[in-house]
């Protein structure tokens, strides 16, 4: 049931990107004259087909990874002269310009739009205020204190733990100083001050960047209380309800959750004696956690959930914005995280960010399907970013990706004169390497973290 589920997410996040992506360039295209002869979501074998009046082909086909809009063109087959005017080929070098970036800008929109409906619902988020300092880190020698809130880092504000978190993973293999600015709850006075780096986190699979800082946050603390369990996992069998607070485990008393999942993580296949709370009375439980394998290790697992803490006040930072500032909002979130796409592929390419950050479709699956069980604002926040990504990747320069046809497309609005095809298909023939050869990267870390 779960490899179903998320299989089904996967491709229902995966359709409405290539959907959104594939549109754009069809109704430019359309908007332009030209004449569309398919337009698929998927590749392969079609699925199901319909066609319109003007004889385009719509397609839904066997292989979800992608989509295409094929368009009449003399490179591709014959074209009668009555048609030639419809043809892409024909078009003038800026109206093919337009047809090709429709595609990424389409990506950007929908994840404009995703936003817009996020921000229009409320956004919330953890202050950001520092519990400890680790000694002699960035953090440290910053001047950094505990009780102070991190209002900003190089000059940008940081109203929440994950505005912080993201402000400094721009920060990610750089070196020099990261600007801080702090203050204490209830004071108005601010307190700048630099950070030194150097290569920081450089190189890092899946970099904690305010761990790195030398910082830990203040959280509420999260007690051992069971929010629900998963059928026919070891808790259900074991007789464990909602709302009941793990009180010890082996006769070792259980402070917070971490506690408990420390302790079962440590212990696959070996049977645990729990006492829990229930009701205001102790009951004695007995468990024995699954076996589950997990980055290579073998682990204890026995299915159930934690019921979210109660968050104070002062430690939430609430945002309710009307229609146009949630507009402002998610064009600004929605620049930021292109702008970030690009510098992290060009960190990458210098050795800056590890090569094993990147994901391939069986992560983007798994990501697609907790997030969906998370919630639907957790999904349409990875919907968006993923839109994000998929323009942004389709605007790099690579032949056979939208970028590549760009590129050509504007050597020849400047010159005069378009690449020749002798040029043009050994750039698509190195782009497809590239391409498959990326694709097979993203894959192999796909498995190794399976």
């Amino acid at each position: 049931m779960e490899f179903l589920w998320t299989v089904l997410t996967a491709l229902i996040t995966l359709g409405i990107l290539v959907a959104f992506h594939e549109y754009g360039h069809f109704w430019v295209a359309r908007r332009c004259g030209v004449k569309v002869l398919r337009f698929s979501v998927g590749f392969g074998t079609p699925l199901w087909r319909t066609q319109d009046a003007d004889g385009t082909e719509y397609t839904i086909s066997a292989i979800p990874l992608g989509g295409y809009v094929r368009m009449l063109d003399e490179r591709e087959g014959e074209v009668a002269s009555s048609e030639l005017h419809r043809a892409f080929n024909h078009q003038s070098v800026w109206a093919r310009i337009a047809i090709v970036s429709a595609g990424p800008l389409a990506n950007f929109l929908l994840a404009i739009f995703v936003f817009w409906v996020l921000f229009l619902s409320g956004e919330k988020g953890l202050v950001p205020v520092v519990e400890s300092v680790e000694p002699d880190s960035p953090a440290y020698f910053a001047g950094i204190e505990v009780g102070q809130e991190i209002i900003s880092v190089d000059g940008k504000p940081t109203p929440t733990i994950n505005a912080l978190s993201f402000r400094l993973l721009e920060r990610l293999g750089d070196s020099g100083f990261i600007e801080l600015e702090a203050r204490y709850a209830g004071s108005e006075v601010q307190y700048s001050s630099n950070a030194p780096i150097d290569r920081w986190l450089a190189g890092i699979e899946a970099p904690n960047p305010i761990g790195g800082l030398g910082i830990a946050l203040a959280f509420p603390p999260v007690l051992p209380v069971v929010e629900e369990t998963i059928e026919n996992s070891p808790s259900e069998l074991a007789g464990f309800l909602p709302g009941d607070r793990i009180v010890s485990a082996d006769n070792q008393m259980m402070a917070n959750w971490s506690d408990w999942v420390d302790y079962v993580r440590a212990r696959p296949g070996v049977p645990i004696a729990v006492v829990v709370e229930r009701d205001r009375l102790e009951v004695s439980l007995s468990l024995t956690p699954e076996e589950k394998l997990s980055n290579g290790d073998t682990i204890g697992s026995v299915g159930m959930s934690v019921q979210a803490p109660e968050i104070p006040a002062e430690s939430l930072r609430v945002f309710d914005r009307g229609p146009f500032d949630a507009l402002l909002a998610a064009l600004q979130r929605t620049f930021d995280l292109i702008v970030f796409t690009f510098e992290s592929i060009l960190k990458m390419l210098q050795g800056l960010i590890s090569t094993a950050n990147l994901s391939g479709p069986i992560t983007i699956a798994q990501v697609a399907a907790s997030s969906a069980e998370s919630g639907w604002q957790s999904w349409l926040g990875f919907l968006a970013l993923l839109s994000i990504s998929l323009g942004a990747l389709n605007l790099l320069p690579i032949p056979i990706l939208d970028g590549g046809h760009l590129l050509f497309y504007i050597i020849e609005a400047f010159t005069g004169r378009a690449v020749p095809e002798r040029i043009q298909g050994w750039g698509y023939q190195m782009g497809l390497i590239m391409v498959m050869s990326l694709m097979a990267f993203a894959l192999y870390n796909d498995f190794s973290r399976l």
